[in-house]
């Protein structure tokens, strides 16, 4: 059996692929396109085991260095970020950060989440047809985000574009200088701006990171720019296609939509399948072997790297009942979108809110909703093993 996680097809639907490897294969080992060999865990009790396991780990450098294809900006940034940090220093900035993050601050932007929601809908009503990515599911979440950081309107575009190639260079080594070339600019610019906001603090979370000092540490210039980093591209690329997928799914199942717009009550559980059924991440970020360790009766050696298929983990029917089925009144719904473990997404309150908001503004404003193009095989999804979604999503209303 051969699995190819970046093929098109692979791509655009997933699914059977992983449940012929759960079943004959589940700790499987295959060739990344930089020339090294990770594992793939596929299975939902897998998955939680090795989130929770200490002897793997998302430190690169305590184990081996793969940085090689990137350039010193781009290594800098990735070892310093929360993704990456070792536990001891993972603990100290997700203890600075994570106030901002909580589900009681996080609801008290709602009416301004409202508000956006409803002015992007605004600037398309007359139209009678929009791209749901374009001008819904991107710059909601930008917007959040940057009026969080204190970033101004003027430079929210240029996030994307830096977002864009960033996260396609991740499985592909050709666009490793351009994404060099991207990251530089990207910490040109955040210098700028945190220099700014030394000089004037203001009422958003960069200045508030300045400010911060709990048990005498504060945060270094490099961890300031590796977390914006990936408060803004990993934060905003999830809800970006939390909302994108979700919404197609819906489409998708004329049922559950129906269901949904005659008992809006019903979006929490609703995000929740969503997550679950084609979550915005389609694995997890890398993590490393420590140690020698058998994994299904697989020889995972030290410094192995392996990757936790989040896609195949939430629908696994040792998980969940009739897995393929897109039900939004699901109960029992342990999924793994957001991880588990001391490195679950920091930014899942948020996502969750930002998700329900948009959704359920998009459905009560344009009930008629529909895809321009009926045929799912004509959408283009975006390339690469990290991110799950789909580049444009016409609709008409």
């Amino acid at each position: 059996m051969k699995i190819d996680f970046l093929n098109e097809s692979f791509i655009r639907n997933p699914f059977p692929a992983y449940k012929q490897v759960r079943e004959k294969d589940p700790v499987y080992r295959f060739l990344l396109p930089n020339g090294l060999y990770a594992w793939i865990v596929t299975r939902h009790e897998d998955a939680i085991a090795v989130f929770r396991d200490s002897r793997f780990i998302t430190t690169p450098l305590h184990v081996m260095d793969i940085t090689k294809p990137t350039g010193p900006i781009h290594k800098e940034i990735m070892s310093r970020n929360l993704l990456s940090v070792s536990p001891a220093d993972h603990r100290r900035l997700r203890r600075l950060v994570q106030k901002a993050f909580t589900p009681r601050m996080v609801e008290k932007l709602r009416g301004r989440i409202v508000d956006i929601a409803n002015e992007l809908l605004d600037k398309v009503q007359h139209k009678e047809e929009m791209n749901l990515i374009e001008d819904y599911a991107f710059p909601l979440p930008i917007i959040v985000i940057c009026e969080m950081l204190g970033v101004p309107f003027k430079d929210q575009d240029q996030f994307r574009k830096w977002s864009d190639t960033i996260m396609e260079s991740v499985n592909n080594p050709q666009l490793a200088e351009q994404s060099e070339q991207v990251m530089s600019a990207f910490v040109d610019y955040l210098r700028g701006l945190i220099a700014e906001k030394r000089n004037h603090l203001q009422d958003d979370l960069i200045s508030d990171l300045i400010r911060v000092e709990e048990d005498g540490d504060v945060l270094s210039e490099e961890e300031m720019y590796a977390l914006v980093f990936v408060l803004i591209i990993a934060g905003h690329e999830t809800t970006v296609n939390l909302i994108g997928n979700g919404m197609l799914a819906l489409l998708e199942h004329s049922d559950q939509r129906e269901k949904l717009q005659s008992q809006p009550e019903l979006i929490h559980s609703a995000v929740e399948e969503m997550l679950r059924y084609d979550g915005p991440a389609e694995v997890s970020n890398i993590r490393w072997a420590t140690e020698d360790v058998e994994l299904q009766g697989k020889p995972v050696r030290k410094g192995d790297m392996l990757l936790i298929s989040l896609a195949s983990a939430n629908r696994d029917k040792e998980a969940f009942e009739e897995p393929d089925m897109f039900d939004i009144t699901r109960e029992t719904n342990n999924h793994l979108a957001f991880g588990k473990g001391v490195h679950f997404c920091l930014g899942a309150p948020l996502a969750r809110l930002e998700g329900e908001i948009a959704i359920s503004t998009l459905l009560q404003r344009m009930p008629k909703l529909r895809l321009k193009k009926t045929d799912r095989d004509s959408l283009q999804w975006r390339p690469g093993m990290i991110i799950r979604g789909v580049k444009e999503i016409p609709l008409q209303f």
